[in-house]
C-alpha cells in the first residue's frame, strides 16, 4: 500500500524555471520513495483547469492549499496579492489543524526589479518576522533542493513520512559525518563528545582535517592555526599564534599571516558557479541514502580543486571515479564540470584517464 503527501508549490511566474527543477527533483524522488510505499503528489497551479468556476479560480488553489501536507512557497523581487493570500490560506489552515508544513525560500540573486516591487517584499519579510516565521534564502535551485531534500529527511525522521516495514533506508554507517539544521533558538550536538553550538554561532574545537561547514562556510583544512579556506568566518578561532580574522572575509586571492589562507587563484564565487549545475546533478539522481556522501563528495572536490596547482591529481581522479559509481545519473555533469578551461588547467594525467573512461559510459 502507498502512503501519498500532498506538496503544494506556490510562487509568481518569474521563477517558472525554479518551479520546473523542483518538479524534476519531486519526480526523481518518487522514483527512488514509491518502491518504499510513498509517493510525493506534486501540485502547481498550472496544472488546474484555467476555465469559467463557480467561484474565483483563487478559490480552487486555496481549497488544495488546506488539503496538502506541506507548503512550499518562493519568492524572489516581488509578493503579490494572491501570493500573500495563498500564505495566509496556508498559515491559517496549519493554525488549525497543524498541517501544512510551511517552507518558505527567498531566492538572493542579481536583478533589476522596480523598488515598488522589492517594498511588497520587504513588507511580506517583516510579516513573517513577527509572525516568528523561519526563511530561507537560496542563492540557485542547487541550493533550494538541496535543502527540501534534507527537511524531506527530518519528516522522515519525526515520523510524518513513513516508509513501508522494512524498506526505510538503511542507517548511516558508523564514522561518516553527520549533517543538521538548527531553526531558532537552541543548539545541536551530534555525534561523540559532540559540542553544542547555539543559533548564529560557529565553534571549531579540538583538531579538525577535511571539510568543516558551520552554514556560514568554513572550507578547507583546519589543523590548529592551519588553513582556512571559505567565504565567511565569524566569532572567535584560535589559530595558535597565527594571524585571527574577524567579521566578514572573502578570500578570492591569498591572505597571508603566520599561515596562510589562499584559493591559490581559483575565487569561491567562480568554484561555486562551476560546481552548481554538478551539485544539482547530484541531488537529483543521488538515492535517498547516499545523497548526504553523494553531496560531500562534491565538495571534496570543490576544496581539492581549489587548491590550483598544488591539487592532489589522484585524489581527485578517486573523488571523481567514487562519485560516479554512487551517482551514475550525474556522470554527464560531472564530465561537462571538469573540462571546462578552468579546471582543465588543474586536472593532471590520472584525473584526464578517469574523465576519458567517463565519456565512454
Amino acid at each position: 500500500m502507498t502512503t501519498s503527501r500532498k506538496i503544494f508549490l506556490a510562487s509568481s511566474a518569474e521563477l517558472k524555471d525554479d518551479r520546473r527543477e523542483f518538479e524534476v527533483f519531486i519526480n526523481r524522488k518518487n522514483k527512488a520513495w514509491v518502491s518504499q510505499g510513498v509517493f510525493l503528489e506534486l501540485v502547481l497551479w498550472e496544472d488546474f483547469l484555467d476555465a469559467l468556476s463557480p467561484t474565483r479560480l483563487q478559490d480552487e488553489y486555496n481549497r488544495a492549499i488546506r488539503a496538502c501536507d506541506v507548503f512550499v512557497m518562493l519568492f524572489f523581487t516581488k509578493v503579490g496579492r494572491y501570493t500573500e493570500e495563498e500564505f495566509e490560506t496556508a498559515v491559517g489552515q496549519f493554525q488549525a489543524t497543524r498541517r501544512p508544513f510551511i517552507f518558505t525560500y527567498f531566492k538572493n540573486a542579481p536583478n533589476t526589479a522596480p523598488r515598488a516591487d522589492l517594498q511588497s517584499l520587504w513588507a511580506f519579510q517583516d510579516k513573517l518576522k513577527a509572525l516568528g516565521h523561519f526563511q530561507t534564502e537560496y542563492h540557485n535551485t542547487a541550493e533550494l533542493l538541496l535543502h527540501f531534500s534534507q527537511q524531506l529527511d527530518r519528516l522522515v525522521a519525526n515520523g510524518f513520512i513513513q516508509f513501508q516495514a522494512d524498506q526505510s533506508p538503511p542507517a548511516v554507517p558508523a564514522g561518516t559525518g553527520y549533517q543538521a539544521t538548527l531553526t531558532g533558538d537552541g543548539a545541536i550536538a551530534q555525534g561523540a563528545g559532540a559540542t553544542a553550538v547555539g543559533a548564529g554561532g560557529d565553534l571549531v574545537g579540538g583538531k579538525n582535517t577535511g571539510n568543516i561547514n558551520t552554514g556560514t562556510r568554513i572550507g578547507g583544512d583546519l589543523a590548529h592555526g592551519d588553513k582556512i579556506l571559505g567565504d565567511k568566518v565569524g566569532t572567535q578561532i584560535n589559530t595558535g599564534g597565527a594571524a585571527y580574522v574577524g567579521g566578514n572575509v572573502r578570500t578570492g586571492r591569498d591572505f597571508v599571516g603566520r599561515d596562510s589562507i589562499r584559493t591559490q587563484g581559483l575565487a569561491a564565487r567562480d568554484l561555486e558557479a562551476l560546481f552548481a549545475p554538478l551539485l544539482l546533478a547530484v541531488v537529483q539522481h543521488a538515492p535517498a541514502n547516499a545523497q548526504a556522501t553523494a553531496v560531500r563528495l562534491v565538495e571534496d572536490l570543490k576544496a581539492e580543486v581549489a587548491k590550483d596547482k598544488d591539487a592532489d591529481d589522484s585524489r581527485i581522479s578517486r573523488l571523481l571515479d567514487g562519485l560516479a559509481t554512487m551517482v551514475p545519473g550525474a556522470i554527464g555533469s560531472l564530465v561537462s564540470t571538469f573540462t571546462t578551461p578552468l579546471l582543465a588547467a588543474v586536472t593532471g594525467p590520472v584525473t584526464r584517464f578517469v574523465l576519458d573512461k567517463l565519456k565512454g559510459n
